[in-house]
């Protein structure tokens, strides 16, 4: 099969390229590399970068393709309430270019990566997709109206269309922005480096982690999985972690002491947040494998950032 990646080049996308080509598939990747590096890609993906809103450059793309992967978008929720109009152009409007040009070309089928964050404050836990949304941060808006134009646009045009709303992803390589970095990879680094773990709030705040390699089996299920036209489907762990809980077991996969730091003052996310994962093992036989321990010590193993740490440390070893 010949798919098309949008921002195949991230921590995600680039993920999934490589368990693709393993596969066997036709992968096709574009990126703009504002988060991505094609470093990361195996050299039997042929890699374009480019404006995933460059509809003429999409029409040549997606010759023979039968399957796009949508997963370009920015996605940083502190950063999405500084620059809306950015993205909303690139999480929407993007959306619309790449639904316009699979339907001028005739691609029939769209994976689109969305996101848990749409879900918001809810008084039912674990969320399930039959709730209404109550998105908290432009980020979470994007992403809902993104999964509104794949729906009715698929619709409309004879597309089939399956939104896969991620939970907080995680595993070795995941991007350290200077600026709002990923919480996992960030409380890793200081752990490791004796810094502080900045915590907002009580630390009594939950998430759902879930770890890359089944984030990836549910998106590859999802390119071939029969009656999934226009559902939304949570992809997690099933699993309910408080912060304070996560920087327990951080301390006990490295054998240090984190230093946590509360500080006051109110986030754009959810006080709690676990995903109802009945759909998802219904509709694309999709059950995690990694939970969060087993996905610390990877990271720990496989993440070169890491591993320097524990060669300066001669007393540890990470395995």
């Amino acid at each position: 099969m010949q798919v098309l990646i949008t921002g195949g080049a991230g921590f995600l996308g680039s993920a999934l390229a490589r368990r693709l080509v393993e596969l066997d598939f036709s992968v096709r990747v574009l990126d703009d590399l504002s988060a991505g590096d094609p470093v990361r890609l195996p050299e039997d993906v042929s890699f374009v970068r480019g404006d995933v809103n460059d509809v003429p450059r999409l029409w040549s793309l997606l010759q023979g393709v039968e399957c796009v992967y949508h997963l370009a978008a920015r996605a940083t929720v502190p950063e999405s309430l500084r620059y809306p109009r950015e993205y909303n152009a690139v999480n929407v409007g993007g959306t619309v270019s790449i639904l316009e040009a699979m339907r001028d070309v005739g691609v029939q089928r769209l994976v689109f990566a969305s996101s848990g964050a749409i879900y918001g404050e809810q008084a039912v836990q674990p969320v399930h997709e039959r709730l209404t949304p109550d998105p908290r941060s432009p980020y979470a808006v994007s992403k809902l109206a993104a999964e509104h134009y794949v729906h009715t646009i698929g619709r409309l045009w004879d597309v089939e269309t399956v939104s896969l709303r991620i939970f907080n992803a995680y595993g070795p390589g995941q991007q350290m922005p200077v600026v709002h970095s990923p919480v996992i990879p960030q409380f890793i680094r200081q752990t490791l480096g004796e810094g502080s773990l900045v915590v907002h709030g009580s630390g009594q705040q939950t998430r759902d982690f879930v770890y890359l390699d089944d984030v990836i089996d549910a998106l590859v299920r999802a390119a071939t999985a029969p009656n999934i036209d226009r559902r939304v489907i949570n992809i997690g762990s099933g699993v309910e972690t408080s912060m304070n809980a996560l920087i327990k077991q951080i301390a006990g996969v490295t054998g240090r002491t984190p230093h946590p730091l509360y500080v006051a003052g109110q986030s754009s996310g959810a006080s709690r947040m676990c995903a109802d994962l009945t759909l998802a093992r219904e509709l694309l036989g999709y059950e995690p494998r990694v939970f969060l321990e087993d996905g610390l010590r990877r990271i720990l193993a496989q993440d070169e950032r890491f591993v320097a740490y524990a060669i300066k440390d001669e007393t540890r070893k990470f395995t």
